[in-house]
């Protein structure tokens, strides 16, 4: 077994004295509970039918929604840039993101209760009824510019938990596999759906939407509440608030950060529709999708049992890369059997291949849930190891800024599409047309893989691998715990001298 030694502040160290495999943690008990039940929280809810919802129950004209699209999308990103710049210079005793976090959360709850109960506040009215869509719009406005605030803080918060980057992956892990539970809300929602589509119970769906939402809503809220109560921001901010020509100059030579910005833009040409849409309105049940899922998961913790062991084997950049292109072409591979012979439209062919997809699929699964999230921290702490500073919020507003621009058109463009494949608003399961049919199974499988394909060639630029990474997180842990001993019993001026010199020192000697 192997000696471990200390530093002069007791963390241990590997015989090598390398900070970066230190065994320390930092996250206790309480918080780990509070992080996995977050990341619960976040699939604890009924959105995956919320096109349903829209455009079924509440019923809002395509066109409607492809203008809406558009100005609220415009909204978002001129908001985005003044609530990114005024997280980045909030600094309390709370921390950064905290206080936004814990203050928005439980007036919001309240507020989102309102979007479920619009099919009775507008009961009877069509879809192109303009009060019911002015509402709409004016309440989509208030909520998104809400939202930015919590999630740019939420990206934020999970950035700064711990300064290790093998705890954060720990943590990354442990929601994932042990957020057990939250997609019920979906299995009973997909499964009543069709109960009541198929007339096997008389309930009204706006009953049933208005039930789910608004439940799963506060149970939700509760249990970020209690992670954002009982959380800790522990990579030391500047004592500086950076400003914006800082805000901006930490993103532009941020490397990792643009290559990842810049996969996602072109993935987001990707254009497409729900896989929802498709197996209600073609193969006639919401429930297959579940079932077609079961046999899947045994292959997903799999997958995570084995992540550490091909981590330690493959570079971050190499698993992102792999992850990608397995996934496009099973897709694909589902497409191409179902254009043969119409059999999309066969229940008793596009149930096993599917099976078997996400059964293949799956294998990655641990892969694409948590390469991505620690990409963007490593990213976050790419950007204090080259420039003093972090700039979590700027950096979150830069990186969706040009996605966002871009989401807005595809939105724009997939209710145009909706329209023209001659989708019905409000009409029976079964009812829509072959021609409709087969672009909803298109549009769902492999004409979004073929659109976004380019957003894989980034990824083969990504920087930070190997020696280079550990020589990083090394620099930066040896740092911060300078920065922490310095501040100690500071008197206010050194803490200005300290501040001063964190902004304007030269920290081109990380590189080398």
């Amino acid at each position: 077994m192997s000696k471990i030694t200390q530093n002069n502040t007791g963390q241990e160290q590997s015989p090598k004295g390398d900070l970066i495999h230190s065994k320390r943690r930092y996250v206790g008990r309480v918080e780990t509970i509070g992080y996995i039940a977050n990341h619960w929280a976040g699939g604890f809810n009924v959105n995956k039918f919320r096109n349903r919802f829209i455009y079924d129950v509440l019923l809002i004209n395509f066109n409607y929604l492809a203008f809406l699209d558009a100005v609220g999308g415009i909204w978002d990103v001129i908001n985005d840039t003044i609530i990114g710049l005024a997280v980045d210079r909030t600094r309390t005793r709370w921390g950064k993101f905290r206080p936004y976090l814990i203050g928005f959360n439980i007036p919001m709850s309240f507020i989102s209760c309102i979007y479920w109960l619009l099919p009775f506040i507008f009961a009877g009215t069509t879809d192109t009824d303009l009060t019911k869509f002015i509402f709409y719009f004016v309440f989509n406005i208030v909520t998104e510019t809400a939202g930015t605030f919590t999630s740019i803080s939420t990206t934020g918060l999970l950035s700064t938990l711990t300064p290790h980057p093998i705890e954060r992956t720990r943590l990354i892990t442990q929601s994932q596999v042990l957020a057990i539970g939250s997609n019920v809300p979906e299995l009973l929602m997909g499964f009543l759906l069709d109960l009541v589509n198929n007339k096997k119970v008389n309930w009204s769906l706006k009953n049933l939407f208005a039930g789910f939402g608004i439940t799963t809503n506060f149970i939700a809220v509760a249990a970020s509440l209690f992670f954002f109560i009982v959380s800790k921001e522990r990579v030391v901010q500047s004592i500086e608030r950076p400003n914006v020509i800082q805000g901006l100059r930490s993103i532009l030579n941020n490397k990792p950060i643009l290559l990842i910005t810049l996969s996602e833009f072109l993935e987001g040409f990707s254009v497409g529709t729900s896989m929802t849409d498709y197996y209600i309105d073609v193969l006639g049940s919401a429930t297959l999708q579940t079932i077609v899922g079961i046999p899947g998961g045994l292959f997903t913790y799999t997958g995570y049992a084995l992540l550490g062991r091909v981590r330690r084997r493959f570079s971050t950049r190499a698993l992102w890369i792999f992850s990608d292109i397995w996934t496009d072409m099973c897709w694909l591979a589902v497409c191409g059997i179902g254009i043969i012979n119409k059999n999309f439209t066969k229940v008793g062919v596009m149930v096993p291949v599917i099976m078997i997809e996400e059964c293949v699929e799956m294998c990655v699964y641990a892969i694409r849930k948590v390469i991505p999230s620690e990409l963007y921290n490593e990213a976050m702490d790419y950007c204090e190891w080259k420039n003093g500073y972090r700039t979590e919020a700027m950096t979150s507003v830069a990186r969706g800024l040009i996605t966002k621009l871009q989401r807005i058109a595809n939105n724009v463009i997939k209710n145009i599409i909706m329209g023209r494949i001659g989708y019905k608003q409000g009409k029976l399961v079964g009812t829509q047309s072959y021609k409709t049919k087969y672009w909803l199974f298109v549009l769902s499988t492999g004409l979004p893989v073929i659109t976004g394909a380019l957003g894989v060639l980034p990824k083969f630029l990504y920087p930070l691998t190997g020696k280079r990474r550990d020589l990083m997180y090394k620099q930066l842990l040896e740092r911060r715990d300078a920065i922490a001993h310095a501040t100690k019993n500071a008197s206010p001026d050194d803490m200005k001298k300290i501040a001063k010199m964190q902004m304007e020192a030269d920290f081109s000697f990380a590189e080398e």
